[in-house]
């Protein structure tokens, strides 16, 4: 198999061209969208579908799909009427750190917009889960992430009553919940983390300001504190064409 001399690290191989060489002419297009993309600053307008219709000799049809895939990997976004090339995608660390502290290594400036707060029996689930008792008051704190005031995000915490009593008088709902759990003496020991993909529920869609076709990347996260002691029980929707994930692994 060739591979050209400017193959990027980690690009599909050959660019995506399967062995019996016969492209689909939306990709075709779409690759060709993607050499503009990257010539064009953050926030530039890019020609309108007629316009690329007419620059490539394709149908608008075939333009459009080209387009909903930039646009579903985060390549372009929607501004008004026209589409916009998007910023780089928010790297975010696979660690105990928070969401603030991943968003402002980035330059970006994180924040929160409280949903709901109020507390509940624990059910049977989440205590089965977590190894909280069942029908104790647990806390559920649900919030909008943003960063720079875009809507990136929606994340649900559980955290027992017993454990942070005065969350609803005491915390901020914009600021770091891991914050204030360190503010009241309460350290993380350990989690348990699981990544998959999802799409939205309508009212999650609704919540985060997405089309409920976008793909999400959902993290369910399990965490204990230094003495093994259940602490939370987090589930993190992110939007898939805003968000990527890293981690760092030894042998």
């Amino acid at each position: 198999m060739d591979y050209p001399n400017d193959q990027a690290p980690g690009a599909p191989v050959r660019s995506g061209i399967p062995e019996h060489g016969r492209v689909p002419k939306y990709y075709a297009v779409k690759a060709r969208i993607d050499r503009l993309v990257g010539e064009l600053g953050e926030g530039s307008a890019i020609p309108t579908e007629r316009d690329l219709s007419e620059r490539y000799g394709v149908a608008r049809e075939t333009v459009r799909q080209a387009l909903r895939e930039l646009l579903l990997e985060g390549k372009l976004r929607r501004r008004g009427r026209g589409t916009v090339v998007a910023g780089p995608k928010l790297a975010q660390p696979l660690s105990l750190a928070s969401y603030t502290e991943g968003v402002r290594r980035q330059g970006r400036t994180p924040g929160r917009a409280l949903v709901t707060l109020d507390r509940f029996p624990c059910p049977d689930a989440l205590a089965a889960e977590t190894g909280l008792t069942r029908g104790e008051p647990v806390w559920h704190l649900e919030r909008v992430l943003l960063a720079d005031d875009e809507r990136v995000g929606l994340e649900s915490t559980y955290v027992a009553v017993a454990r942070i009593p005065d969350l609803d008088t005491d915390f901020d709902p914009d600021s770091s919940f891991y914050a204030h759990l360190d503010a009241q003496g309460i350290a993380f020991g350990d989690a348990d983390e699981r990544i998959e993909t999802v799409l939205a529920t309508p009212r999650e869609a609704l919540l985060i300001g997405t089309p409920p076709a976008l793909p999400m990347l959902l993290i369910h996260r399990v965490s204990r504190d230094t003495e093994g002691r259940p602490l939370e029980r987090v589930r993190t929707l992110y939007r898939g064409d805003r968000f990527s994930f890293t981690t760092h692994l030894r042998g």
